[in-house]
């Protein structure tokens, strides 16, 4: 086993120098375990595979053991979504644009729904956190309920010309069981808990109905936005929104 290391390390060697420092780590281990393999058989005289446990132990230069190759497909992917749409962007255009080959890919993602399961998952990720981040600003729970007019319009600007990734991922894969359609229905259920929750902290009687409300308004708002190129419908979608929740709180004070 030492010496099958020893000469992996020097086959490492040869491979970096043969193939360059381009490639990315699949790439650069499949050819380490292509030179190793060929010098032990001319050594030892065995023709065998090298295992993957020696494959797992060639030693890999620092720069690549700190390997992003998943978070460049899935950013990648996700401009490409946005600005192309779902079904007209090709895994190979993907790979491209992250600078890896198909094979690569795959390696990563068993599947191109799989990818956009990810990319969907990711962007929650970022949306949960600029909810977190704009909440933290706006401490009253019916200022901060209005203040989600805001983040989706700053979505909406940032790179949503196309319409919501998460919407159009639904029409897309239009099945409820399907991976993709969970993934944007989690997305949608965060937000209407978000929403639920500071409708509770409002005092309102029935957070679920002001929530549900708010929710449709915010969709609305974005689609138009989106199919009109014009952010004015927030402005609009705001003031309804703030009327009716104080409606509602209205006619709560006068119930008690």
């Amino acid at each position: 086993m030492a010496a099958l290391l020893l000469v992996a390390k020097q086959g490492t060697r040869v491979a970096n120098f043969l193939i360059g420092q381009s490639c990315d780590l699949p790439l650069r281990r499949h050819a380490a375990a292509s030179v190793v393999t060929a010098v032990i058989q001319v050594v030892f005289g065995c023709a065998s595979i090298l295992p993957v446990s020696i494959v797992n132990a060639i030693p890999m230069p620092e720069h690549l053991k700190l390997d992003n190759t998943r978070e460049r497909l899935i950013d990648a992917a996700m401009k490409l979504f946005l600005s192309q749409g779902i079904y007209m962007t090709g895994v190979m255009a993907i790979a491209a644009m992250a600078g890896v080959t198909k094979m690569t890919l795959y390696s990563h993602f068993p599947s191109k729904d799989a990818l956009i399961v990810a990319c969907l998952e990711e962007r929650d990720r970022r949306w949960r956190e600029e909810v977190a981040r704009t909440l933290a600003g706006h401490p009253e729970p019916v200022s901060g309920m209005l203040a989600f007019f805001d983040l989706y319009q700053r979505f909406l600007l940032q790179d949503s010309e196309r319409g919501c990734l998460f919407v159009n991922s639904a029409a897309e894969f239009p099945q409820f069981s399907h991976p993709v359609h969970l993934a944007v229905s989690r997305h949608k259920q965060g937000i209407r808990e978000n929403l639920t929750a500071l409708a509770m902290s409002a005092g309102i009687s029935d957070p679920d109905v002001v929530a549900e409300g708010l929710f449709v308004l915010l969709e609305g708002s974005f689609v138009s936005g989106a199919i009109g190129q014009d952010v004015r419908v927030f402005d609009t979608a705001r003031h309804v929104a703030h009327c009716w929740i104080r409606k509602q709180q209205g006619q709560q004070e006068q119930s008690v």
